[in-house]
């Protein structure tokens, strides 16, 4: 549905494969939230759909809630290394909320990708879509983080090359 489904683009002058280094990565996670809310992770880079990682929230960075500081597990639902990755989060709330958060990329001819974010609650449990609360991230932010992670992809390259 496109009213539970948000979708933004952007062109980062960097390969699939350097992107994906960084979206794969549970330190690449907190390094690219433009929410503020992402705090930490533990886990190592994901390989598979099914691996998980640990991420340290703080919810108060958003100032809608007063939920603090909390984990949640992230969960790889789609990789396609160089292509897709998607994701699902448990926290502490249950019934799990079941929305999806996801990047796809696509080379675009002339060195670049185009990234696509995208933010997913069509699949969310009943008792979360009555409750009105969605999205909880906004356009703005998703393409926030993408302005993000154009420039991390750039600080790791330019690390990369001083050795």
């Amino acid at each position: 549905m496109a009213d539970e489904r948000i979708e933004v683009r952007r062109t980062v002058p960097a390969t699939p494969e350097a992107i994906f280094a960084v979206l794969r990565d549970p330190q690449g996670h907190v390094e690219i939230d433009s929410s503020g809310m992402l705090q930490d992770a533990t886990g190592e880079p994901v390989t598979a759909a099914g691996d998980t990682f640990v991420v340290h929230m703080d919810r108060e960075s958003l100032g809608d809630l007063p939920m603090g500081r909390y984990d949640v597990e992230v969960t790889i639902r789609d990789l396609e290394p160089d292509r897709e990755i998607s994701w699902t989060i448990l926290g502490t709330i249950r019934p799990a909320i079941g929305h999806v958060y996801g990047y796809r990329l696509e080379p675009d001819g002339d060195g670049g990708t185009v990234v696509t974010s995208y933010y997913d609650w069509s699949g969310i449990n009943d008792e979360w879509r009555a409750k009105k609360v969605f999205p909880i991230i906004s356009e703005q932010a998703l393409k926030a983080t993408l302005g993000i992670l154009e420039r991390t992809v750039r600080r790791r390259a330019a690390s990369a090359s001083r050795g």
